[in-house]
């Protein structure tokens, strides 16, 4: 599943006119980077999830070949973000089979099969600058978060800290437990981050450093600039 409903404000001007995810980088949109990475991975079907100016994206799609079964959703009334956005596509994805999830704004040469799923959960993590960093046992396993800038904790301290990758492979074994989240919290719109935290003790969420890529996140004008830099050839 691609995540490709967001707006993209700090990428103004240039996305008052187009997605996110369709902002080019080294001359492709970013969503074409992603459903190419995710071929050669050897995916064969694909959820988008679309909501600002989401019939640019389905034009988008109708009109180039990827090689893939590409599934659109629509969030009409208001972006779901991440955690409701796959709570929302479960009938594509409730198969059995892990699901591969990224975001459309994370520019990588990754090959992104060397991402395995372990437990219910595993998150592509990287030691980098993040104001905000996951932390986990000597396993790897999740057990809490940490906003460095204020000093906010949630879960159980440890000194293993990493920053998320926008990349994660999940079981559909964790709808049960996103929609009893849904529910719990009252709202369809939630984001898969502080799901993961307060699944922690109940998911078995594991973090996975690999290395050897290139990863960028274009979310402003700023870091788009960097991507280009890099992977212009």
């Amino acid at each position: 599943m691609v995540f490709a409903a967001g707006e993209g404000s700090r990428l103004q001007p240039l996305t008052l006119t187009r997605p996110k995810a369709l902002i080019e980088v080294g001359g492709q949109p970013m969503l074409a980077r992603v459903l190419r990475a995710f071929r050669s991975a050897e995916v064969t079907d694909v959820v988008v999830n679309t909501h600002y100016l989401a019939e640019q994206i389905s034009d988008y799609l109708s009109a180039n070949d990827f090689g893939m079964r590409v599934f659109v959703t629509r969030e009409h009334a208001r972006r779901l973000e991440t955690g409701g956005g796959l709570l929302a596509a479960r009938d594509l994805l409730d198969d059995g089979e892990p699901i591969l999830l990224h975001n459309a704004d994370i520019c990588t040469d990754l090959d992104l099969s060397r991402l395995t799923l372990r437990g219910d959960a595993t998150l592509l993590v990287s030691e980098r600058e993040s104001s905000r960093r996951l932390m986990f046992d000597a396993d790897m396993r999740l057990r809490g978060w940490i906003n460095e800038s204020s000093g906010e904790i949630k879960g159980s301290p440890t000194d293993l800290r990493r920053a998320f990758s926008g990349i994660h492979i999940v079981s559909p074994s964790i709808f049960p437990a996103l929609q009893k989240y849904s529910e719990t919290i009252g709202s369809d719109v939630f984001s898969l981050t502080p799901f993961y935290m307060q699944m922690a003790d109940e998911l078995e969420i594991y973090g996975s450093e690999l290395s050897g890529y290139r990863w960028f996140d274009i979310g402003n004008l700023e870091k788009l600039a960097a991507a280009e830099a890099a992977f212009t050839q």
